[in-house]
């Protein structure tokens, strides 16, 4: 789509919903939507706390609506009984959580997956990826990928095609950070670094500053975390 935004954190990602859309429903019209498509919505990456611009609320608020909008359009279309969504983020930074650092969130959307069920299943990016090659009938493009577990847990035989409405955003899109760079020491911090890619503001710098800004107090420091499963049968033979 050579009118789809590219990462730029002045374009809001309400915005490239509705490029998207144009497109989506063109590509239904002559039924020629593609088996595989990628879409990126990335302004929950933050501008931080630069002065004038949108708040994190508002940068997250502004992402977390594009995608409900899209689920929305996609689940009242003619190919949603086809479909399945697959979203994750580029990686696990700025925002580890009390368990490891490495986790990231996942979501998976489809009329085949289940309902009103928790999956324990330890997954991984690669193994989000080799599902997508199995939905497809793709060979594994690499060891990762051929090794990981798939999400099959997380599927049913018994689809629910009900479409999905989604709910306007509770958040004011508009609200920005404070204009006066001098009020706070995360405001000038913010205006130091380059946000015109993703990934150029250090990851431990871009959490002081969110924690900071945001809750007014240090960023906690990242957990690792090991996870081991053990042979039940080698552990009691040790043992003995």
């Amino acid at each position: 789509m050579a009118y789809f935004a590219s990462y730029n954190l002045s374009i809001r990602d309400t915005t490239r919903y509705y490029q998207w859309e144009k497109d989506f429903d063109s590509l239904i019209v002559n039924n020629a939507v593609p088996n595989f498509s990628t879409i990126r919505f990335g302004n929950d990456h933050t501008e931080g706390m630069r002065a004038g611009r949108p708040t994190p609320y508002a940068h997250v608020a502004d992402n977390d609506l594009a995608v409900g909008m899209f689920i929305d359009h996609l689940s009242k279309s003619p190919i949603w009984k086809e479909s399945a969504v697959f979203i994750l983020e580029d990686d696990a930074q700025n925002g580890p959580d009390h368990v490891d650092a490495h986790r990231s969130t996942a979501y998976l959307i489809s009329p085949y997956v289940k309902k009103n069920y928790v999956d324990h299943t330890m997954y991984t990016t690669s193994g989000m990826l080799r599902t997508m090659e199995l939905i497809l009938g793709l060979p594994p493009m690499t060891q990762y990928d051929a090794g990981a577990t798939p999400m099959w847990r997380s599927f049913t035989k018994n689809p629910d095609f009900t479409p999905f409405n989604h709910l306007p955003s509770n958040i004011n899109l508009n609200d920005k950070n404070p204009v006066n760079p001098g009020i706070s020491a995360v405001s000038k911090l913010s205006e130091k670094f380059d946000w015109s890619r993703e990934d150029k503001v250090p990851d431990l710098v871009m959490n002081e500053i969110l924690w900071q800004g945001i809750k007014g107090k240090p960023a906690p420091s990242p957990v690792r975390a090991a996870f081991l499963k053990i042979n039940e049968k080698e552990e009691k033979g040790e043992k003995e």
